[in-house]
């Protein structure tokens, strides 16, 4: 036969066949349409061969005719094949089932190890991470993945400064890293304090040192509002001069906002897509098809699989698919200028202390041109304008 593996699949029998007539008996079959094939002679009253399962059935009366003996020797092909898988059946299932509950059980975590951190936000860790579903008899690829358990606690828990999380076989390694504390107030060396810019003074809080300057009074940058050097001139005394000196700065601000503005949103339609990814080959098992979205954005979360303490060559996929849509917002006249200032505010913030406080702004300029509305804001703000200054010898002299 030239095809042996249909026959394989149909399944084969061989026979054994002796008697005198043998070759009448091969010619017999071949003019009735039965396939042989593999025919080997044993002596000079025996031959075997191969055939069909179904074809087997139907030589015996020619053998009769052919006053020959019939016996089969053995049978192969898919049908037997899977006769003897049902009959180890229950074998076959139970190493199924053993190999699925290691590999089950190789990707839940069994332990979360937190290092670093104090009894204290080791709990506030712990609460966190409950909150996220990543406890222990968790599937490990139904919970966020190590970037997003790391961003997600450094946002929420604000004793943190750093924290790496790893994932080693089914424990997750956290190495934490919490902010300093406060340092203690170093010892100064002696100093007076200086403006560091333009002001009006408007409050003063002197701890130690002579202050040089009152309220109301108009310094200059690097002025000296209060000093560190009291006594007399044959035996002055030095000190390191501490406190806040308050004084109303000027700053000015430029702004443009464009009074219409294109940006994306959600709209809260969303879809799920699992997937295995074997190297570059990604087959999908839940969610086909595409999106009948017009315009989406999709995030892709990747979780290793793992068995006992070997990384498998294959990864769970989860897509999440977001339907968007473009918003065009558009402002007022009125309403573009009342944000303006209030990045204008933001953004003058971001350049001063804590406790900095805007007293007063006003517009000194406003322009609508290109589409955009064009402000020019002066700004009045109470801060805190004194900085040290080492006493130098040259002072003393």
């Amino acid at each position: 036969m030239k095809n042996q593996w249909i026959e394989f699949f149909y399944g084969r029998v061989t026979v054994k066949v002796s008697g005198k007539g043998l070759e009448r008996f091969i010619n017999v079959l071949t003019r009735n349409g039965l396939h042989v094939w593999q025919v080997k002679r044993h002596g000079t009253e025996t031959i075997t061969f191969k055939m069909r399962v179904q074809d087997a059935l139907k030589i015996r009366h020619f053998a009769r005719k052919a006053d020959c003996k019939l016996s089969f020797l053995g049978r192969s092909g898919a049908p037997f094949l899977f006769r003897r898988l049902l009959k180890n059946s229950g074998f076959m299932l139970g190493a199924a089932a053993f190999l699925f509950i290691i590999f089950f059980l190789s990707n839940v975590i069994w332990g979360i190890e937190i290092k670093g951190a104090k009894p204290a936000t080791e709990y506030q860790i712990r609460k966190e991470l409950d909150k996220m579903g990543i406890k222990i008899g968790k599937v490990q690829f139904l919970v966020d993945n190590v970037e997003g358990i790391q961003r997600h606690l450094t946002d929420r828990i604000g004793a943190l400064t750093w924290v790496g999380v790893e994932l080693k076989g089914t424990t997750y390694h956290l190495q934490v890293v919490e902010k300093n504390e406060p340092k203690k107030p170093e010892q100064l060396s002696p100093q007076n304090l200086i403006a560091k810019k333009k002001a009006i003074i408007v409050q003063m809080f002197v701890e130690t040192g002579q202050k040089v300057v009152d309220i109301h009074d108009h310094v200059e940058k690097g002025q000296l509002l209060v000093s560190g050097l009291f006594g007399n001139d044959e035996n002055p005394e030095l000190t390191a001069a501490t406190g806040e000196v308050w004084g109303e700065t000027w700053y000015k601000s430029d702004v443009q906002l464009p009074l219409e503005t294109n940006f994306n949103v959600y709209t809260g339609k969303e879809k799920q897509k699992y997937a295995l990814l074997m190297g570059n080959l990604e087959i999908p098992i839940w969610g086909f098809g595409k999106p009948e979205y017009k315009k989406y954005e999709t995030e892709k979360t990747v979780h290793k699989l793992h068995f006992l303490n070997w990384e498998l060559p294959l990864s769970y996929v989860n897509k999440t698919i977001r339907e968007r849509e473009e918003y065009l917002r558009a402002y007022s006249k009125q309403e573009a200028e009342q944000y303006a200032l209030e990045l204008a505010k933001k953004e003058i913030k971001s350049k001063l202390g804590e406790d900095a406080i805007i007293k007063d702004e006003k517009i000194l300029h406003k322009e609508y041109k290109n589409g955009k509305v064009i402000l020019a804001i002066h700004f009045k703000i109470i801060e805190n304008i004194a900085v040290g200054q080492p006493i130098s010898k040259e002072t003393l002299e």
